[in-house]
């Protein structure tokens, strides 16, 4: 039976490469010199340093642009607070979403049920498989998912005939 998985991963070598330019331009940059101003990946978490809130948006800012020139989704980001560490500085960590949560899932679930589409789907740690005995309903229920889940970017892999 055709079917195919429902994902949510960002890329990640477009995220460090993001993240290494960001750097680069914060090192280069007047307003940035003699700040502590930094950004930083490891693992799958994002942290920004600086001297205040302000600071910390001017380097979000830069992020950001990076990340959408490399046509990163920055719904991937999942912003932490800022929090106060030695000295004057502040930090604020940033999480990549890696996976679908298994609320959303279930809801993705639901919606493809109550569509009355002949697929099923089932959650499989962070994924979504879908399977259908027919490409055009496996296409309906694309468009469907595209349609109705904008806030988390969802892309489409591992197609089986």
């Amino acid at each position: 039976m055709p079917s195919f998985d429902t994902v949510c991963e960002a890329k990640m070598v477009d995220v460090k490469h993001a993240v290494e330019n960001t750097s680069k331009e914060i090192a280069t940059r007047f307003d940035f010199k003699g700040t502590p101003a930094a950004v930083e990946l490891k693992d799958k978490e994002i942290t920004l340093i600086g001297d205040a809130d302000f600071q910390l948006t001017q380097i979000e800012d830069i992020l950001r642009n990076k990340l959408t020139k490399r046509e990163v989704d920055v719904r991937f980001l999942d912003k932490g607070d800022v929090q106060k560490i030695g000295g004057d500085k502040v930090k604020q960590v940033i999480k990549i979403r890696d996976g679908i949560e298994t609320e959303l899932a279930k809801k993705i679930q639901r919606l493809i049920k109550d569509s009355k589409i002949k697929v099923q789907a089932a959650i499989q740690d962070g994924k979504l498989r879908v399977t259908g005995k027919d490409r055009d309903d496996l296409q309906a229920a694309q468009a469907l998912m595209k349609k109705e889940v904008t806030d988390i970017p969802l892309s489409f892999d591992n197609y089986r005939d």
